[in-house]
């Protein structure tokens, strides 16, 4: 059996003594389907941890804004969100923009965020990215003590 990528990411970013310290290391999300993040999402914020971005956050990953409270997330200089429009599948496997899906998704994250993606044009087919100086001054860097304490690992 497989595991999902998100569930072994988790499963090995996990560290400290208690749930109010364990940290979750984001590095290598590609995304997937919206409502499987809500529903992951919502469960880490129940557990209390924090979330460390330290790599790609792509399409639906970049949930963890809105699900998780803006003082549990910490960026690396390494963060890289990406954004774009919700898509379904059309005739003959084609993605087709879901308008609904791409109002409710932009609606999730917070003000800052919201401003960032308008300033682009909005949330489109065409994947922006945020991340470096931008990223850094919306979101609190991450301490490196406890980087070290996760390792190298991804």
């Amino acid at each position: 059996m497989r595991l999902p990528v998100w569930l072994l990411a988790a499963m090995l970013s996990l560290t400290g003594a208690g749930a109010g310290h364990a940290k979750v290391r984001i590095a290598n999300d590609r995304g997937g389907i919206i409502e499987r993040y809500i529903d992951r999402y919502k469960q880490l914020r129940a557990s209390r941890q924090s979330v460390i971005i330290d790599g790609l956050c792509a399409s639906a990953c970049t949930i963890v804004l809105s699900e998780i409270p803006h003082d549990r997330i910490c960026v690396t200089s390494k963060a890289r969100l990406a954004f774009h429009a919700a898509w379904d599948f059309g005739l003959r496997g084609r993605a087709v923009t879901n308008r609904g899906a791409t109002r409710w998704l932009y609606s999730m994250y917070p003000s800052p965020v919201r401003q960032w993606i308008a300033g682009r044009g909005g949330l489109t087919p065409r994947t922006i990215f945020l991340q470096g100086r931008q990223l850094e001054e919306m979101y609190r860097p991450c301490d490196l003590n406890a980087l070290a304490t996760l390792g190298t690992r991804r």
